[in-house]
């Protein structure tokens, strides 16, 4: 049995100080939570300055995670990620060097700003939390997960994120700007950085990976499983999407669904929580057909929230 009361307030006590820096974005706070709540990567994509970079912080600092901020530019390498041997003349041998990669939450800022090579750099350390350097497999901490920030595409000096490493993201999520009163509160208080360096922890990582084995737990009836199977149906079948989506993004779908369930209290999926998730699951694993191509990713997504409930 989950133990909700316990779970729920130590959640909301995330939510609630993460909010007193990242002002009006309660739902984008949830999504982000609910994805690493199922143990996901997650993928934020929008203008520069909005705070993408603050979210990822925000979110070590509350969670009680090492953190660590990968710049990614077009002159940055593999190992400048990864780590590399260095030879060591004191004791006559190579020795591996660990890079930032190795802590529990990564920030790949700008991760559309490098080159694919070392954009697939990443691709096992998301995949398998760990990484192999000269034939010697590393493993990464434990919980484990990756925040990257991305400008639009249309934007000078990116290098779009094939489809395999899109996959690689449980979410994508994009902040928007702030409404009147958040950004007048922005405008006049205190500098955010100031406010991330003072925050302290709401929980330790240990607490959270423990409230993440509970994901699983919350309860999926066959009626939710034939729901969302019903969605990956219509996706497969449907004349709007090139193809359709994978048994993967099922499976991401359920989690991040089982996921959101848990933070709204409850210890059994309902079609809610499908519905509440879906657009940031899907959104970045869906190709419009040419008839539909000017479609944005929100009005893709809600096609499939129009899939009756069985």
């Amino acid at each position: 049995m989950i133990d909700l009361t316990s779970t729920k307030a130590a959640l909301d006590q995330v939510i609630e100080k993460a909010g007193q820096i990242i002002l009006g974005k309660e739902k984008q706070l949830r999504l982000a939570l609910a994805c690493m709540l199922a143990r996901g990567h997650l993928l934020i994509e929008d203008l520069p300055g909005v705070g993408k970079t603050t979210l990822g912080h925000v979110l070590a600092k509350t969670l009680g995670l090492q953190f660590q901020r990968i710049q990614f530019t077009s002159d940055l390498l593999p190992a400048d990620i990864l780590g590399a041997s260095i030879y060591n003349g004191n004791c006559g041998e190579f020795q591996f060097m660990p890079g930032p990669i190795f802590a529990q939450l990564i920030l790949a800022d700008e991760v559309n700003r490098t080159t694919p090579k070392t954009q697939s750099a990443l691709l096992e350390a998301m995949e398998e939390h760990q990484v192999t350097i000269e034939g010697q497999t590393h493993p990464l901490p434990t919980p484990f997960f990756v925040i990257a920030t991305q400008n639009p595409n249309y934007q000078i000096g990116t290098f779009p994120l094939p489809e395999s490493q899109l996959d690689r993201f449980l979410m994508r999520l994009e902040l928007g700007y702030p409404d009147q009163p958040a950004e007048r509160a922005l405008l006049k208080g205190e500098d955010r950085r100031d406010l991330v360096e003072n925050l302290t922890a709401a929980m330790e990582a240990s607490q959270f990976h423990d409230i993440q084995l509970r994901v699983p737990q919350v309860h999926a009836s066959d009626a939710l499983i034939d729901y969302v199977q019903a969605i990956l149906a219509f996706s497969r079948e449907s004349a709007y999407y090139e193809s359709g989506l994978s048994p993967r993004a099922g499976l991401a779908l359920l989690r991040a669904a089982q996921a959101w369930a848990l933070l709204a209290d409850r210890d059994h999926v309902i079609p809610e929580d499908v519905q509440a998730v879906l657009p940031n699951v899907v959104g970045h694993r869906l190709n419009a057909t040419s008839e539909h191509r000017g479609q944005t990713v929100s009005e893709l997504a809600s096609h499939l929230t129009n899939v009756a409930v069985p």
